[in-house]
């Protein structure tokens, strides 16, 4: 396959071609490419293209199934062919363009044998698709624009070709795994379930939350749902294994409920529940055959505000201590959102003990005096806590999530 070198070889290879046609060939940019006031053809390359053919198909032979290469690079190369006659004359120029274009129209195809030699290290006499020369029809606007864009340059003769593809290796290396000896169990191949498979929709949380908390009911939605031999699987970027959770009883296919752990009932529920989006899918465990899963929804849960110092301060700099669960793992992101204002944290605070509560302290710039108190939010990888009390007939703020500012 290609090097990087191809893009040079198909340049002087035209060149070489072209050669025959006048001893005088160059490859400048149109602006300098005038060489005297001989008989001279100029080949400049103006673009390079991606051939979407190509993307996504590997190259023959190099590898087998069950392997992985990286993809070539797929190029297509687009250039432009000027001529100038003898002294500047048209007549002469033009003569030297028929000859130039009657020569690539009878050679469409470079070959091994056009490659070989013209520079070291190419390779791409190997490649096995075959290098293409084809007419590239500029328009009378494009060309304008094109001689436009070279400045000094003065308007010659010119047409444009396209030469594709170049496909240049990549230069990352391939997995080759081995063989695979048996498929399955004794060899059995896969395992086939007549039964539709589980399929979520979406998630429904308690009281119209936009997130779960730590000991709410999750209501799953979608098609084909039984708790029969099924588990709730919740995974989180920050936890090495998941978290795997028998869901209650369902009476239709269409709903299933899981309860999330209740902090008092599990004294490592700040170590192994942080705040952040996971995400929940379905594993089902037949007698005799592979556990499947589902597909996976998104389920974020909500970091939940324990305890604000001071809930009152004069108007100035305020500092906030504030105490969360679940614990706040080192690697999380976690900002206050006070009034308009998202102010990162001075400094954090997780205990080694997976019961107790992080602490962190925060700084108000320039607190304002408000009527109303401010609502205190803890966002925890883009995960609001929510301050709302739905202990009553209609949901309130919280006035524990509240600072006042006199």
């Amino acid at each position: 396959m290609s090097s990087s070198d191809a893009l040079a070889t198909v340049t002087a290879t035209l060149q070489h071609l072209l050669s025959s046609v006048t001893a005088s060939v160059t490859t400048r940019p149109p602006s300098i490419a005038r060489n005297g006031m001989g008989e001279q053809i100029n080949i400049f390359l103006y673009s390079t293209n991606y051939n979407t053919a190509f993307s996504n198909f590997s190259m023959p032979g190099e590898i087998r199934d069950g392997e992985h290469a990286n993809l070539p690079l797929p190029l297509v190369l687009k250039y432009l062919i000027t001529s100038y006659g003898e002294g500047d004359d048209d007549i002469s120029g033009q003569q030297l363009m028929g000859q130039a274009m009657s020569l690539l129209h009878d050679h469409p195809l470079l070959g091994p044998e056009d490659f070989e030699g013209i520079t070291p290290n190419s390779n791409l006499q190997q490649q096995f698709e075959r290098v293409r020369i084809t007419p590239d029809i500029l328009s009378l606007d494009d060309m304008s624009k094109l001689w436009a864009s070279f400045q000094s340059a003065e308007y010659r003769l010119s047409t444009g070709y396209e030469v594709s593809v170049v496909l240049i290796e990549s230069t990352r290396e391939s997995r080759t795994p081995l063989p695979v000896l048996k498929r399955g169990e004794d060899d059995r191949g896969p395992d086939v379930v007549v039964a539709p498979s589980a399929m979520l929709s979406s998630l429904r949380f308690e009281k119209q939350k936009p997130s779960a908390e730590l000991g709410d009911i999750v209501v799953m939605l979608g098609s084909q749902l039984s708790s029969d031999d099924t588990l709730v699987r919740f995974q989180h970027v920050q936890l090495d294994d998941p978290i795997d959770i028998q869901p209650e009883v369902n009476k239709i296919a269409s709903e299933m409920s899981v309860q999330l752990p209740v902090p008092a009932d599990d004294v490592e529920l700040g170590s192994k529940w942080p705040a952040g989006f996971y995400t929940l899918s379905l594993l089902t465990e037949r007698q005799g055959i592979r556990s499947s899963s589902s597909n996976s929804v998104a389920m974020p849960l909500s970091p939940s505000i324990e305890l604000i110092s001071p809930t009152s301060a004069p108007a100035g700099n305020v500092v906030l201590t504030i105490e969360c669960l679940p614990q706040i793992l080192e690697q999380q992101s976690v900002v206050l959102l006070f009034g308009d204002q998202t102010i990162n944290a001075d400094s954090m605070l997780t205990p080694a003990n997976p019961a107790a509560r992080t602490t962190l302290v925060f700084t108000i710039i320039n607190a304002l005096v408000k009527v109303t108190p401010y609502v205190v939010r803890l966002r925890v990888d883009g995960v609001d806590s929510i301050p709302v009390d739905f202990s009553g007939s209609s949901p309130q703020f919280d006035i524990s999530q509240q600072v006042s500012i006199t």
